[in-house]
């Protein structure tokens, strides 16, 4: 079995600033991590392998200081490495993006079949949930989106089931391997790394894939020519002006507590007594 986990190298959300004069994202002196939602995906990846063993490659496309997120997967316990950087690569959006680790992962199929994609829901830097998706249609892969669970999976019948959430609870889905799966954040807790993965992290070749070795058979559906996406306008949200209200109740009581604040939300919201009566009934 041959997993192809994506992840990619993000800026770190909670030092980003926004500049108050051109409103555009300030990336100087902010540090980069491995997108959180990815780290699950490899955790998933790594604990499949582990049951039923297998090769775990981890692919990333950015520029060479992406680097250092696949060496980090390496020390959690990946098996190979392939970084997919070029300068017609620049400027891309999650189109763009999908083509080009859709052709990266069709060169990794030819030297050993690829059975499983995995990616994270999405990344914290775009929020698009849009390049998983894309790989697999690009692919022709079944496509689980939201997994939260991989319940089986069956090598010989190339068949899977899987636990995804969606808005009515959970649904229970059994589809053929290949697939894409991106997985939901919380379904399992990142392993840490061993001495030994950190000594073969740091010694290990990553593979450095140019648009060529990457199997790009069009460079203009990639990087800005091939990026149809358009941001008008980057901005901090408004702060917001009301200030926060003290309720006082007469006693400590649980009961008095929520009572009061029944009755404070009904007096400023008159229909929401109604409407809830009416739900419930």
């Amino acid at each position: 079995m041959h997993i192809v986990v994506c992840i990619k190298q993000v800026p770190d959300s909670a030092q980003i600033r926004v500049h108050p004069v051109t409103n555009t994202i300030m990336r100087q002196g902010v540090p980069a991590i491995v997108n959180p939602y990815d780290l699950f995906a490899l955790e998933e990846a790594l604990r499949l392998k582990d049951q039923y063993g297998g090769r775990v490659t981890v692919l990333t496309m950015g520029p060479p200081m992406a680097e250092a997120a696949l060496r980090k997967a390496i020390s959690y316990g990946a098996d190979d490495a392939v970084l997919v950087t070029d300068r017609v690569f620049a400027g891309s959006d999650t189109l763009a993006t999908s083509y080009a680790l859709a052709s990266a992962i069709g060169q990794i199929h030819k030297d050993m079949p690829v059975d499983l994609v995995f990616t994270g829901k999405q990344t914290i830097d775009g929020d698009t949930a849009q390049v998983g998706p894309g790989i697999a249609k690009r692919l022709d892969m079944q496509l689980l989106t939201y997994v939260s669970k991989v319940r089986s999976l069956d090598i010989d019948h190339k068949e899977i089931i899987v636990e995804r959430r969606s808005e009515g609870g959970v649904q229970v889905l059994k589809t053929s391997i290949p697939s894409l799966i991106t997985v939901l954040e919380g379904s399992n807790e990142m392993r840490f790394a061993t001495m030994a993965n950190m000594f073969r992290a740091s010694r290990y070749p990553v593979k450095v894939w140019n648009k060529e070795l990457a199997g790009i058979e069009d460079p203009t559906k990639t990087g800005l020519k091939g990026s149809p996406t358009v941001v008008s306008k980057v901005f901090a949200p408004t702060p917001r002006a009301v200030k926060a209200e003290i309720i006082q109740c007469e006693s400590d009581d649980p009961k008095d507590l929520s009572v009061t604040l029944l009755a404070k939300m009904f007096a400023k919201h008159p229909k929401l007594e109604k409407e809830i009566a009416k739900r419930a009934a």
